[in-house]
């Protein structure tokens, strides 16, 4: 591991403390085998003048929902350090007076709690110190004789403390074993399966120290014959197992959500392992990863059902032996181990899925280097139980909030780049889903910068495509709940007396051959999706149509058929399909303002009139169309199916 530290961007802050403290905490969270996803903390001691002029020692330390990668001076909390070496002092302390006594003594009532560990920060007499969950650190206390390989490692340089509870009891502990010691005899801590604690009155040599000691580890890892873990796969993971994965698991979960295959090199060795179910059946890397992961994935066989049903039934029998009064949580894996073909990650929004791939894989890796140690050995079930059921950690999780509308739910939008398209995904993504979006345009890749959108570049028209779009959807989302089917075309205007057989065609071929199509590939996942719906983008033509639109007309009420003999075959299987009519949406491309003026001219009416020219007397919008269209889809509209809903602020014609 290289140091990042940069002696020409430190000096721009070598006067301002606190500023430092951010640097170097930066520079630790860059790196995600130091921690990860709100892991690790730190903490800079500074002295200030209160409001009364008087001088106070205090703590600056990484307050609680901050990430090291990312803080700010801002994500710090400043505590009294005479207060926390006070707390140090008693005998026993509950973790909600902890972190209310914490809270009483901060200057500053806008920051967030402290940290968990800010009175053992507190208790090292240094004004820099740093706390990660080193993978390298971690793995080699997670072997059957780690203590002796760490001290076979560091030497005396480094204290070294049995695992025990983070929070009071770790900082008791600290406090009760340093009594009279000399700091300045060791460079740094090591919690047993835990992490690494380094400090020093200068911010670049406590990191560095850090470094140095994260070195030593990897270093002896590789003696030891670790090496980085790969394979590759025999045969794909199908896209179809992922989506009943994903549905069994949301059965367990009490809730949909969303899964992500990970084919990587690292994920089909680590699945690929001759012992994966010893492996993988023990433990967390490091504790505080089992808020995200459980305790365990689940590896799955040839009956899947079975395997998930055994694996709830152990985990009801793990909380009922380790429980002292605590609400049981969801029984349901976050990950799992599909044998030679990777895994999968689940969780009930994108950030989860981030959350979950990441940790899972250092543990892959990691638990794979422990193993050419000697083994693999997780922490006991009873330590790993306290902190998935610590109430300071749930706490973390409670803050999440209420859950929007389709939070979990996966949508599928073909002609999504711009107009009523677009304004779907918006208006989806919004009320909590993720979406795929399809569009011909090779500019879809980049068109949302939202995380809850993937934009797949497709010609709708070419079945190869269609299907592998809605494979990867599946592989990146987990499945599909909601289909959006509205690519289409406007073709030029032709009597039917002089249409061109070419253009005919085109209309058919997008406006209604790609629907059917794209329907009939998505079936499969629907099936497996949470309150499954098709919202079919048809046209006013439908109902009213013109002279001149044959091609446009004929294709939509084509498409409208469809849909009709959709929601009659698909109703059985509990997927409801209803389709929209709308009229007039000027806020498209199409709707150039040349040709909003000309067309406006024609009618002898200014533009304002010709985009209300409706009973209404109102324009309509394509965010007016994406909100019918999620109507459609959520469950507030739950009994409906076969229906035609026109949009188009009243039309005398179509009524």
């Amino acid at each position: 591991m290289k140091s990042l530290w940069n002696d020409e961007v430190a000096a721009d802050f070598a006067n301002d403390l606190l500023a430092q403290r951010v640097y170097t905490s930066r520079l630790l969270g860059q790196d995600e085998s130091l921690v990860l996803h709100g892991g690790g903390n730190t903490s800079v001691k500074i002295s200030e003048k209160n409001i009364f002029g008087e001088t106070e020692e205090l703590l600056y330390v990484k307050g609680s929902g901050w990430d090291l990668a990312t803080i700010e001076k801002e994500g710090f909390a400043p505590v009294r350090m005479d207060t926390l070496l006070k707390l140090a002092e008693l005998p026993e302390l509950s973790d909600m007076d902890m972190v209310k006594n914490q809270r009483m003594a901060m200057t500053n009532p806008s920051a967030p709690n402290p940290s968990v560990e800010a009175i053992l920060h507190a208790l090292i007499p240094y004004t820099f110190v740093d706390h990660t969950h080193a993978d390298a650190v971690i793995t080699i206390c997670n072997t059957p004789d780690g203590e002796a390989r760490i001290r076979e490692v560091y030497g005396k340089k480094l204290l070294m403390v049995p695992y025990i509870m983070p929070g009071f009891v770790l900082a008791k502990q600290i406090h009760e074993l340093t009594q009279g010691f000399d700091w300045d005899s060791i460079d740094g801590m090591i919690l047993e399966n835990h992490g690494v604690f380094t400090f020093d009155n200068d911010a670049k040599k406590s990191y560095e120290k850090m470094i140095e000691i994260v070195t030593q580890a990897e270093v002896y890892l590789e003696k030891e014959g670790a090496k980085t873990l790969a394979a590759e796969a025999k045969e794909p993971m199908s896209p179809l197992f992922v989506a009943e994965v994903r549905k069994a698991i949301s059965e367990k979960w009490g809730a949909p959500v969303l899964a992500r295959v990970n084919t990587s090199p690292l994920a089909i060795g680590y699945s690929s392992l001759p012992n994966i179910k010893e492996v993988a059946g023990q433990g967390t890397l490091a504790p505080d990863h089992i808020i995200n992961t459980k305790r365990t994935p689940l590896v799955s066989g040839d009956d899947f059902e079975a395997n998930l049903e055994a694996y709830v039934t152990d985990y009801i029998r793990y909380y009922k032996e380790h429980n002292e009064g605590e609400k049981e949580l969801d029984p349901a894996p976050r990950w799992v181990v599909n044998p030679g073909k990777g895994t999968v990650s689940l969780g009930r929004a994108i950030k989860n899925l981030k959350i979950i791939g990441d940790i899972t894989a250092h543990t892959m890796q990691g638990q794979y280097n422990a193993e050419q140690l000697g083994g693999w050995r997780s922490l006991p079930e009873k330590e790993l139980f306290d902190i998935e059921y610590w109430s300071l950690e749930q706490a973390k999780l409670a803050k999440a909030g209420t859950p929007k509308p389709l939070q979990g739910k996966v949508a599928l939008v073909s002609g999504g780049f711009h107009g009523i398209g677009k304004a779907c995904v918006e208006k989806l993504v919004a009320e909590g889903a993720v979406v795929s979006v399809l569009d011909i345009n090779p500019e879809i890749e980049s068109r949302f910068p939202q995380r809850e959108v993937l934009g797949i570049r497709c010609d709708v028209t070419q079945d190869e495509q269609l299907k592998a779009a809605v494979e990867q959807t599946v592989h990146y989302f987990g499945g599909i709940d909601m289909l959006v089917t509205n690519a289409g075309i406007f073709p030029p205007s032709a009597k039917i007396a002089n249409m061109d057989a070419n253009i005919w065609q085109k209309s058919m071929d997008i406006n209604v051959t790609s629907h059917q199509r794209l329907m009939q590939f998505c079936i499969p996942y629907l099936e497996l999706g949470h309150d499954p719906a098709i919202v079919i983008i048809a046209s006013k033509n439908v109902p009213a149509p013109g002279p001149g639109a044959a091609a446009y007309s004929v294709s939509k009420a084509g498409l409208t058929q469809l849909g009709r003999v959709a929601a009659m075959e698909l109703g059985a299987k509990g997927i409801r399909v209803n389709m929209v009519h709308p009229n007039a949406v000027y806020d498209t491309a199409l709707w150039t303002p040349e040709v909003l003026q000309k067309r406006a001219e024609h009618y002898g009416l200014t533009v304002e009139e010709y985009k209300t020219n409706n009973i209404l007397k109102t324009e309509v919008r394509s965010a007016d169309v994406a909100t019918l269209t999620y109507l459609l889809l959520s469950t507030e509209l739950a009994k409906t199916t076969g229906a035609q809903i026109p949009i188009d602020g009243g039309n005398d014609r179509v009524i």
